[in-house]
């Protein structure tokens, strides 16, 4: 079982809002995540991004691969 950590989107039509988690490889998009990580809002300038980083590094310690996405928002705003 690979884990991955990624977005999932929410909001209404145009107005998105993703929660940062960590789900299953297989999973879909907004299916059912393994844990909550975080929030990202690109609707606010500049974008609104509160990450656990507790939370990530235990994930990431345990193997899960982030998209590319999630990988820009970890590096961006934990460094």
């Amino acid at each position: 079982m690979a884990v991955k950590l990624k977005l999932t989107r929410l909001g209404s039509k145009k107005h998105p809002f993703y929660r940062v988690v960590a789900a299953n490889d297989e999973t879909r998009r907004d299916g059912r995540p393994l844990e909550f990580l975080g929030y990202y809002n690109p609707m606010t300038n500049p974008a609104d991004v509160k990450l656990n980083a507790d939370k990530i590094k235990e994930w990431l310690a345990r193997g899960a691969e982030p998209t590319d996405t999630v990988r820009s928002l970890i590096k961006a705003h934990l460094s």
